[in-house]
């Protein structure tokens, strides 16, 4: 078998497996409201969303530090609903509030516009240990619903986690910098050149791992990055 024969049934192996994770959440968990808990298609109802509306900002702010600069795009303040639906999706295995999160993201056009002006959208990665541990990425599982929502693509073969360090929520500031330190690293880099990528994550507090992950990034010939949260702290 050729090269570029066994190169292709990679690929298409990897897409497959890729889209088994959200599938067998919609199978198990019906479609509700991930904030009230009734049946909705939507996964988010009219009165749940317009409750999330009042508390969500959707601003864009230049980050600074050493030789990095990048727009970080985010939508809420780390406090509130919010707060308690990323705990819960992150934390406590309700992996299925990935959709609401991702329909609320996706309801607002004026910043799905801004999104489709970037041609890939990138999870920031956990471990093998992580996944083994918690069975999903919870960046992959809302940037992939959002990239097949808007039709761009959903990068979760280029960016790795080699390193399992201890989750940053349980460090303090000075030693989650040491804790991302030399954690990610990149393959596939030809995949990137000349792309305008979009970094993707659950929440920003001091910005370590948005920073390393850029970091590590910006070694091949991508031509802009962002990072964008659903959360700042």
């Amino acid at each position: 078998m050729q090269l570029k024969q066994i190169k292709y049934f990679k690929s298409n192996i990897t897409k497959n497996i890729s889209n088994i994770i959200p599938n067998m959440i919609q199978t198990v968990y019906p479609p509700v409201c991930g904030i009230c808990g009734k049946f909705n298609k939507n996964y988010l109802c009219k009165k749940c969303e317009n409750l999330l509306k009042s508390e969500s900002e959707f601003k864009i702010e230049i980050v600074k530090s050493e030789c990095i600069s990048f727009d970080h795009l985010y939508i809420f303040r780390y406090e509130g609903i919010i707060r308690k639906m990323l705990l819960d999706y992150k934390f406590n295995n309700k992996s299925y509030l990935f959709r609401s999160i991702s329909n609320f993201i996706l309801s607002n056009k004026e910043f799905c516009n801004m999104l489709k002006s970037y041609n890939t959208i990138i999870p920031v990665p956990i471990s093998k240990q992580r996944m083994k541990d918690r069975g999903y990425n919870q960046s992959y599982l809302i940037s992939n619903e959002i990239a097949n929502k808007l039709n761009i693509e959903c990068n979760n073969n280029s960016l790795l986690k080699v390193k399992n360090n201890i989750e940053q929520s349980k460090l303090s500031k000075e030693e989650r910098q040491k804790n991302t330190k030399n954690a990610y690293i990149l393959r596939n880099v030809k995949n990137l050149e000349n792309k305008k990528i979009i970094l993707f994550d659950d929440i920003y507090t001091t910005g370590n791992t948005a920073m390393e992950c850029y970091k590590t990034l910006i070694k091949s010939n991508i031509e802009k990055i962002s990072v964008f949260t659903i959360a700042k702290d």
